[in-house]
């Protein structure tokens, strides 16, 4: 399937299925998550992240980042190119995309919104975060903000969908260790918020007419 098509396939399906949600995946990909008691309040606040599809070679590509090293609470980890809300955002849409724009340097103007994935909350930086999903007819360039992440990884739509990759690491997080299920990708643990948005993903690619 070329991309134009798994696009188009994408957008399909997202418009006649409803989306698979996080209460089977909690329980699969991260159960701790279920003894969490923290709730949000007046002081959460709303933040997207962009996973955007772009072409390159015979796969469907998409970009993850590693944060640097800080003293806060995602530090160090994985994630998609995203971030807070701001009032100058027009609305979440517009959050994602200029918080990739900022971080890896796509032009944001040239990504095609398609749709969301379902809103998460992360009690860890008190946020509601919602995946939004972008397409880019084109392999990007990226410049990432050196202040903001560490490091860019493409990762291609063929990966995430190696069951191999699903597996069990021990992490660090806030001077604690644990077990927690996790994705591998490409030597790099991928967990939590960002390892449920995947699993929301995994589940919709594996049940797309192709």
């Amino acid at each position: 399937m070329n991309f134009a098509e798994f696009t188009k396939t994408l957008n399909n399906h997202l418009i006649e299925h409803p989306l698979p949600g996080h209460e089977e995946i909690v329980l699969k990909m991260s159960p701790n998550r279920m003894r969490l008691k923290a709730e949000p309040n007046e002081n959460t606040r709303r933040s997207a992240v962009l996973l955007m599809f772009y072409p390159k070679g015979d796969d469907v590509f998409l970009p993850l980042i590693l944060r640097p090293q800080y003293d806060g609470v995602h530090g160090g980890q994985m994630a998609f190119p995203g971030g807070r809300a701001e009032f100058k955002d027009k609305d979440i849409h517009a959050t994602a995309l200029r918080e990739a724009q900022e971080e890896i340097g796509i032009k944001a103007t040239d990504v095609k919104i398609i749709s969301s994935l379902t809103e998460l909350f992360i009690p860890p930086s008190n946020l509601y975060c919602q995946p939004v999903l972008g397409c880019l007819p084109y392999r990007p360039d990226f410049y990432p903000d050196e202040r903001e992440v560490a490091g860019v990884f493409e990762v291609g739509i063929s990966e995430i969908l190696d069951p191999s990759i699903v597996q069990k690491r021990t992490v660090e997080a806030r001077g604690y260790k644990f077990e927690t299920p996790c994705f591998v990708i490409q030597d790099q643990i991928v967990w939590g918020a960002t390892a449920l948005m995947i699993a929301e993903l995994v589940e919709i690619l594996k049940k797309m007419t192709i």
